[in-house]
């Protein structure tokens, strides 16, 4: 099908949002949201209406990129709490997230904060369903989502997503997940689907497929932000414009690159320091650009990476472990770039000399 395509210039240029600023957080000082956000706003995904942001639940379960403990898990609860007392009510996780015997603890903690809280009709979960090597028939991956069920102590999922496509390395099993996707949806067990990692040629042949079934396609989620805005993630954003799938951004701060916490000489602890290394000494450009933009406006680094995915129609959904991350990533929201700061930014983004190394399971363009 056709579908149009803009160069990074002409994409980004594309959008005028007005300067609308309506909360304004110092960066050199703690910001604390008030009990109830004053923006009210949501978005469309599917059947669902969402906050403009989200947040990703990655870490939790996760030693060793992001060094987890159980430990943590009152103050994952609390920021979880204060998420949700601020409007946010979209939570991403995967059925793979948890390393070692915590495999699967990010859907066991999300499930036992809802349920605790109790609010469960008013959150959307979106989880993601690995396409294991032994996942190879549709009732096998309906499996996965009832795994998932069982874990989260749930009666329905709100998004059940497909983690990535096996097009690159196993296409014969791609047919059978996507069957599972369908054959889940109508049992009822997932109230939309999903996809994640898909690359512009997959992405369009699933949405095909899957309304040839009848079942719609809610939301597509890639790797997108400031330094992920290379020729295939404008295409796929493109794509997603065109057939009505929501866009859900992940790793919107660059693993934290894009906080401006984070230098060649003070990299983070862990493997991310292998990929900071090689990164960060590119990205004076951009991150000179957003602190200046930072300032100006009383905002952090931070604020302004999401604040420019959000801008661009997405739905981001940073990671978030403790309420000092939280209170600083709702800070994005209520305000909007204006089209002079999205040009300063998509100039200095394609100006410096690195780029996120793109997910290895994201499908070819071609």
């Amino acid at each position: 099908m056709a579908v149009s395509t803009l160069s990074p210039t002409a994409y980004f240029s594309s959008f005028s949002p007005s300067n609308d600023s309506l909360i304004s957080s110092s960066p050199f000082n703690p910001f604390k949201p008030p009990p109830f956000w004053p923006w009210k706003k949501k978005v469309k995904m599917g059947p669902f209406t969402v906050s403009p942001m989200g947040f990703g639940t990655w870490a939790w379960g996760n030693q060793l990129l992001w060094g987890y403990q159980e430990s943590m898990d009152s103050e994952l609860q609390r920021t979880f709490n204060l998420a949700v007392e601020n409007g946010i009510n979209l939570f991403d996780t995967a059925d793979s997230y948890g390393t070692g015997r915590l495999n699967g603890q990010s859907e066991k903690l999300l499930g036992k904060f809802i349920r605790q809280k109790q609010i469960q009709d008013n959150i959307v979960i979106a989880t993601k369903f690995a396409a294991y090597p032994w996942r190879l028939t549709p009732g096998q991956f309906v499996n996965a989502c009832k795994s998932s069920l069982d874990r989260m102590q749930l009666e329905q999922i709100g998004i059940g997503q497909l983690h990535w496509s096996t097009a690159n390395y196993a296409p014969l099993q791609e047919l059978a997940l996507w069957d599972g996707l369908v054959a889940m949806y109508e049992k009822g067990l997932v109230r939309a689907v999903g996809v994640s990692n898909y690359g512009p040629k997959q992405l369009v042949k699933i949405h095909d497929y899957l309304k040839a079934r009848g079942v719609p396609l809610c939301s597509a989620q890639v790797q997108f932000s400031l330094l992920s805005m290379g020729k295939d993630q404008i295409e796929i954003k493109n794509i997603c414009d065109s057939l009505g799938i929501r866009l859900i951004s992940y790793s919107p701060l660059g693993l934290g690159m894009l906080t401006g916490k984070y230098t060649p000489s003070k990299l983070p602890q862990g493997p991310r320091a292998l990929l900071f290394r090689q990164i960060l000494p590119g990205l004076e450009p951009l991150l000179n650009s957003l602190r200046e933009i930072a300032q100006k406006r009383r905002k952090t680094i931070s604020q302004v990476a999401i604040n420019w995915c959000i801008c661009q129609g997405t739905i981001p959904i940073p990671g978030i472990k403790t309420v000092k991350q939280l209170e600083e990533n709702v800070g994005a929201l209520g305000w909007r770039l204006n089209s002079n700061e999205l040009l300063q930014l998509q100039d200095a983004a394609l100006e410096s000399p690195r780029k996120m190394i793109q997910n290895i399971f994201q499908t070819r363009a071609t």
